[in-house]
């Protein structure tokens, strides 16, 4: 169990620390990411919103308090990696090793955190 728990909290301080990274850019060179965001095919709009929903994020997974919030957490991180990879792949840029390394962290952190830090609710 202590193994599990060491891999879990690796696994989420590695997906957390790569969204809080990501939140801080958006939020301190947002003129830069809303560029960014229109070179890949995104609405520039979503840049702040975005920011504001990853630094909930993270505050619910590492929180654990509320069972149902902490599965929309991670699904949306989920479904921001899957679609960060898919623009920067599409974009041919080489930018997408962070969410490479979110997809390959965040199931572990998941499916570890159910047995280490079951929720309750």
């Amino acid at each position: 169990m202590k193994i599990q728990k060491i891999v879990y909290w690796i696994a989420t301080v590695i997906t957390c620390g790569i969204f809080t990274y990501s939140a801080f850019m958006y939020f301190s060179n947002t003129a830069a990411v809303e560029s960014y965001f229109e070179a890949l095919h995104y609405p520039s709009y979503i840049v702040i919103p975005l920011a504001i929903v990853k630094v909930l994020g993270i505050a619910m997974v590492l929180w654990r308090g509320i069972p149902w919030l902490t599965e929309w957490a991670y699904a949306g991180f989920f479904f921001d990696a899957v679609l960060a990879f898919a623009a920067h792949i599409n974009a041919d840029d080489g930018g997408y090793l962070f969410s490479l390394l979110v997809l390959i962290a965040l199931p572990i952190s998941y499916f570890l955190g159910k047995k280490v830090r079951p929720m309750y609710g």
